[in-house]
């Protein structure tokens, strides 16, 4: 969104998602009468979301109708943008993959979207070296911990490899693959 904020290209080409091709997991909205409204609707739109099961094909249909209604201004970054890095980012260029576990490039933060599942984007996360939440504080309410910084956010990012055919800030070489094919060749 524009004047009301942006969004990120997702890289996903289905119909359904068009004609943005918005992210609905990272975005930035400015706060103003559209962009309330829009939000509102959205809410009021659960069973929508519910009986579709995607949040983001609804996000997308609303902001054109919230575009051609009210004017709502809608930006969407370019894929390519490496600022924001996604989950098209990994899975489809490696060559940036390399940049980033490196720390060659400028981004800001890393949106782990195209993954199937929480389990998946949390190795993914730990093998990338973006990880800070200690094993102990997984799955627990922050409001039953004492002291949450202290007690479960580590200094240094908590690195472990899952899958050697995946990004990596080490050498993940006798890891098993993730992907099958030649999909599976080694991200080294």
């Amino acid at each position: 969104m524009s004047q009301n904020g942006h969004n990120i290209d997702d890289g996903n080409r289905q119909t359904r998602f068009a004609p943005y091709s918005a992210n609905s997991g990272f975005y930035f909205v400015r706060s103003n009468d559209r962009s309330k409204m829009f939000f509102r609707s959205l809410m009021y739109a659960g069973d929508v979301i519910f009986s579709c099961r995607s949040h983001q094909q609804i996000l997308i249909q609303f902001l054109a109708e919230h575009n051609s209604l009210s004017g709502l201004k809608v930006k969407v970054l370019s894929r390519e943008n490496d600022e924001f890095p996604s989950g098209y980012h990994y899975n489809m260029r490696k060559d940036f993959m390399k940049k980033l576990t490196k720390g060659e490039t400028n981004s800001y933060i890393f949106h782990m979207c195209w993954t199937l599942n929480k389990e998946d984007k949390l190795a993914y996360m730990r093998q990338m070296g973006m990880w800070y939440l200690k094993d102990e504080c997984i799955g627990k309410e922050a409001s039953s911990l004492e002291d949450i910084n202290t007690l479960c956010c580590a200094r240094e990012p908590i690195i472990k490899c899952f899958y050697r055919d995946k990004a990596s800030i080490i050498p993940c070489k006798d890891s098993p693959s993730k992907d099958k094919g030649q999909r599976g060749l080694s991200f080294w």
